[in-house]
């Protein structure tokens, strides 16, 4: 540990990564989660571990004076490690202020404050600064699925940023259960509520938006009628750490997608219950024949 700080750092969670290279302290990441893939100098580092599965025997060689974990997903790896002789960091943001709060603590810990008081800043900005378009009259409501089998909604950060970009989260009353299995959803619930966008993201797999499509039920559902089902990769918004700026990108543009596209079909079907013929392409008024 050099300096009183720590100097040879594992992260077994990509946040951790892109927090410390965004502090200016990649240098001292010496092993990586095998989900590590921003920036893309982390490629370069040694891989070892999965999300709940690591090589213990890889870290040791390693000889890291600091392990950085998330979640209670984590935690009996966190104990293992601990059992072995290491020193720990265990982080557990839930909330989009959770993800600045870690920040901060993250370069507290390496000696970093000022960048990763920049870094939390920045990050901030860019999810709750000035849009510099109008947030849609009417937020459409999202659907995001984080896991298919069982599904799984209602992630904190995630709800946060669907309203960040204009949304509503339909399961915004499942925030308050940070263990996954806790926020379980059943598909009669998600028809009953009735999204007009779905969102997918599998953490570790890709999502088969087809087969979303065909569950049981489901084609009643706006979003599936309208065709608005859609894919983030979990690297942008399931890993709670500047990353998520990323995602926050994509859902901004899907949601003003959407909310365009209903605003044409809304048009539409006006002008036709006042008996003028539309153009189905440009939605412009046309004469009348």
């Amino acid at each position: 540990m050099a300096n009183d700080h720590p100097s040879r750092i594992v992260c077994l969670s990509a946040e951790a990564v892109e927090i410390l290279y965004g502090i200016g302290c990649g240098e001292r990441i010496v092993g990586v989660t095998g989900y590590a893939t921003h920036p893309p100098q982390a490629g370069t580092l040694p891989r070892v571990s999965g999300f709940s599965e690591i090589n213990h025997e890889k870290v040791d060689a390693l000889r890291p004076d600091l392990v950085i974990t998330f979640s209670d997903v984590q935690a009996k790896c966190a104990s293992e490690l601990i059992r072995r002789g290491h020193t720990i960091l265990a982080t557990n943001q839930r909330s989009l202020e959770d993800v600045f709060q870690t920040i901060l603590l993250i370069g507290r810990v390496v000696g970093r404050e000022p960048e990763a008081q920049k870094l939390a800043d920045e990050m901030r900005a860019g999810i709750f600064g000035k849009s510099t378009s109008e947030p849609p009259a009417e937020r459409p409501a999202v659907y995001f699925e984080e896991w298919d089998d069982p599904m799984i909604s209602g992630i904190g950060w995630v709800g946060e940023l669907i309203e960040a970009a204009g949304g509503r989260d339909i399961f915004a009353d499942r925030r308050e259960n940070p263990r996954a299995n806790d926020r379980a959803v059943t598909s009669g619930e998600i028809i009953h509520r009735q999204p007009e966008i779905i969102i997918a993201s599998w953490c570790g797999k890709k999502a088969r938006l087809d087969a979303i499509r065909r569950r049981e039920g489901w084609g009643s559902i706006p979003a599936v009628r309208n065709s608005h089902l859609y894919e983030i990769a979990s690297t942008d918004i399931l890993q709670p750490g500047p990353g998520l700026l990323r995602g926050l990108d994509r859902l901004r543009k899907i949601i003003s997608l959407v909310s365009s596209s209903a605003a044409v079909t809304n048009h539409l079907t006006h002008m036709r219950v006042k008996g003028q013929k539309t153009s189905a392409v440009t939605g412009q008024r046309i004469k009348n024949v």
